[in-house]
């Protein structure tokens, strides 16, 4: 039987719900991934879900413990059909979901991300002796050839040293003039000489077109005003083929982040870091989550990696 036209018109009269509806028409989602791609509450989409459900919408199918919710398709519901083609070229987010859709998706997909997300939960709690991420990070950077390393953000310069040790020079750059001197300092108290550090901004980089082989931005994308411009100036600054590594949170909404630690942008989707990665003419551009807190709020970390065109 075709639902009533009443009350399809009465539930897709929310915007947000005819955004579910457009991403259960093209795959089938759970009330989780739901969240991480709308950033919406549990509650709230839950909410949705029950209305559009009432209304002969949507249905849902038991899978484990989790519920995937689809699109009832086959109803002879013309008028939904036309008004979700019609919200497809008007929804100004529809782009940015499906995108998002199709990354949640395809984690859902990988097991072997399960996998390495279990190992990787373990890692620290499970005492190995001599074990650690810092033995790790550094055996790792050694076995990298000698380079010109840009390090975007360097704060207290901590991680230029970190890569001081195989980098052929390390240009670190830090919009305030403290943390510049305290860098310097530390750097001359461990005799570490290879390391240049330079006052500036990240949208205008005190260092001249293709000097640079590697470009890092480690937790410090997230207090560009502009980050689009701050990745487009490490292009800049890149040689053809250099790479370009962001190590930054995944979006989030403490909101207390702005006040605690002066974060302009409360992290970043991975659909919102390839975006800002492909303007600025990057390819080959891999993103995943690499970190997840326990404590609350539960930041995650996100890597996105790219290559500038040769």
């Amino acid at each position: 039987m075709a639902t009533s036209i009443v009350k399809t018109l009465r539930v897709v009269a929310d915007p947000n719900r005819l955004r579910i509806l457009l991403l259960l028409k093209a795959e089938e989602l759970s009330v989780a991934e739901l969240q991480e791609i709308l950033v919406m509450g549990q509650s709230t989409i839950s909410t949705h879900l029950s209305l559009l459900k009432q209304a002969g919408l949507v249905e849902d199918r038991r899978i484990g413990k989790n519920s995937l919710y689809r699109l009832i398709t086959g109803n002879g519901n013309d008028v939904l059909a036309d008004l979700l083609a019609r919200a497809q070229k008007e929804i100004p987010e529809s782009a940015y979901d499906r995108a998002t859709a199709r990354r949640v998706v395809k984690k859902r997909q990988d097991k072997m991300r399960a996998f390495f997300d279990s190992v990787a939960g373990r890692h620290g709690k499970d005492y190995v002796p001599g074990k650690s991420w810092k033995a790790m990070a550094e055996a790792l950077l050694r076995l990298m050839p000698p380079q010109t390393i840009a390090d975007l953000g360097a704060g207290d310069g901590s991680f230029s040293l970190l890569l001081a040790q195989s980098a052929e020079n390390v240009i670190a750059v830090d919009s305030s003039a403290k943390m510049i001197e305290f860098a310097r300092d530390q750097a001359q108290r461990n005799h570490v000489k290879n390391v240049d550090y330079r006052l500036g901004d990240m949208e205008e980089l005190p260092v001249e077109d293709g000097a640079v082989d590697i470009v890092f931005f480690s937790q410090s994308l997230h207090h560009a005003l502009h980050p689009d411009r701050a990745i487009c100036e490490a292009a800049r600054i890149l040689k053809p083929g250099g790479r370009i590594a962001i190590m930054d949170l995944v979006k989030h909404r403490f909101e207390e982040a702005r006040e605690i630690y002066a974060d302009e942008w409360l992290g970043f989707s991975e659909a919102e870091l390839e975006s800002m990665l492909e303007s600025a003419g990057f390819t080959k551009a891999q993103t995943s989550v690499v970190y997840k807190e326990d404590k609350a709020p539960h930041f995650q970390t996100l890597l996105a990696i790219a290559a500038k065109q040769g």
